[in-house]
C-alpha cells in the first residue's frame, strides 16, 4: 500500500509506504488513453505476447514490478488493460508509474481506477499519495478521507492522512490520525519510512514538531522505547517547546524512566 512521504528519500519511502493490496471484483471497462512507451533501454524482457490472457499478463506484470523492472511491468499491465481493463489494473499501473517517478501519469491512472470503481479505497489512497508528493495537501487530505470513509480500519490510510494534515500544520488533527493509526496497527510506523516523511515536511521546525507528535503518540500507547527515540529526534531538530513533555499527561510514565531524565539533562545539539 502506498504511503506518503518522501530525490532518493522520497522514492525509498514510496517503495516502503504502503503498496496497496491489489484486489477488485469490478467489471471490465475499455482503455481510453494511448499507450506511452518507456524508453527502450529500460526494458529487460521481451514485449508481451499476443496470445497471453489478461490474467497471465497481469501476473507477469506483478512479477516484473516486484523485480523492479518497472518499464516492462508497465507494458504488461497496459497490454492486459487493452484486453480486459479493470480498476485494479489501473491502480497497479499507477503504482508502477509512481515508482518510476511519473507523478502526472500515476495521477491519471489512479483517477481512472476510481472512475471505474468509486469504492476502491486503495486507489483513493494512492491518489492522495500523488497529491502529497506534489505538495497539494488539500487534495491529499480529501483523497485520504475518501479512502477512510470506504475502509476506516486501515492504519496506513490514517497515517497518510495524519502526515498530510501535518504538512498543513494542522497538528492536533494530525496527532489524532496518528493515534487512530497506532490503535489499528501498533507497528504502523515501523513498516513505513518516517525519515522520508520528515524530509518532505521541509522546515526543521516542522520536522521537530512531527517527531515530538510521534513521540507523544508512542507515549500514549506505553511504548517508552520508541517514544524516547522520537523525543531525541525532536531535540536534535531543535524543538523549542520541549518542556511541554513535563506537562502533558501522555508522558507521565515516560518521565519516570531514567533514560528520559538522562536525555533531558543531556539536551542533544539542536535544542539551543
Amino acid at each position: 500500500m502506498l504511503r506518503v512521504p518522501h530525490s532518493a528519500a522520497l522514492l525509498t519511502a514510496l517503495v516502503a509506504l504502503p503498496l496497496v493490496a491489489q484486489k477488485s471484483n469490478v467489471k471490465p471497462n475499455m482503455v481510453t488513453d494511448t499507450v506511452i512507451q518507456a524508453p527502450e533501454q529500460l526494458r529487460r524482457v521481451p514485449p508481451p505476447a499476443d496470445d497471453l490472457t489478461p490474467a497471465e499478463l497481469e501476473v507477469k506484470g506483478d512479477v516484473l514490478r516486484a523485480e523492479k523492472n518497472y518499464a516492462d511491468a508497465l507494458d504488461y499491465y497496459r497490454a492486459a488493460s487493452k484486453k480486459h481493463d479493470s480498476a485494479a489494473l489501473q491502480n497497479k499501473t499507477g503504482i508502477t508509474q509512481l515508482q518510476m517517478l511519473r507523478y502526472d501519469d500515476a495521477k491519471k491512472s489512479f483517477e481512472r481506477a476510481v472512475k471505474q470503481d468509486s469504492s476502491y479505497a486503495d486507489a483513493h489512497n494512492n491518489l492522495g499519495v500523488v497529491y502529497y508528493v506534489k505538495k497539494d495537501y488539500r487534495r491529499a487530505v480529501k483523497s485520504y478521507n475518501k479512502a477512510i470513509r470506504i475502509r476506516g480500519d486501515s492504519a496506513s490510510f490514517h497515517s497518510n492522512l495524519g502526515t498530510a494534515l501535518f504538512a498543513r500544520e494542522d497538528f492536533e488533527k494530525a496527532a489524532h490520525e496518528y493515534t487512530l493509526a497506532m490503535q489499528l496497527d501498533p507497528e504502523v510506523f515501523d513498516r513505513h519510512s518516517v525519515n522520508g516523511v520528515s524530509a518532505q515536511l521541509g522546515s526543521p521546525q516542522n520536522r521537530a514538531k512531527y517527531n515530538y507528535v510521534i513521540a507523544r503518540t508512542f507515549a500514549s500507547h506505553g511504548d517508552t522505547d520508541r517514544c524516547l527515540l522520537y523525543l531525541r529526534r525532536a531535540l536534535e531538530d531543535g524543538f523549542t517547546a520541549i518542556n511541554d513533555v513535563y506537562k502533558e499527561a501522555e508522558f507521565a510514565s515516560v518521565r519516570k524512566d531514567p533514560r528520559f531524565v538522562a536525555l533531558m539533562e543531556a539536551k542533544p545539539l539542536g535544542i539551543n
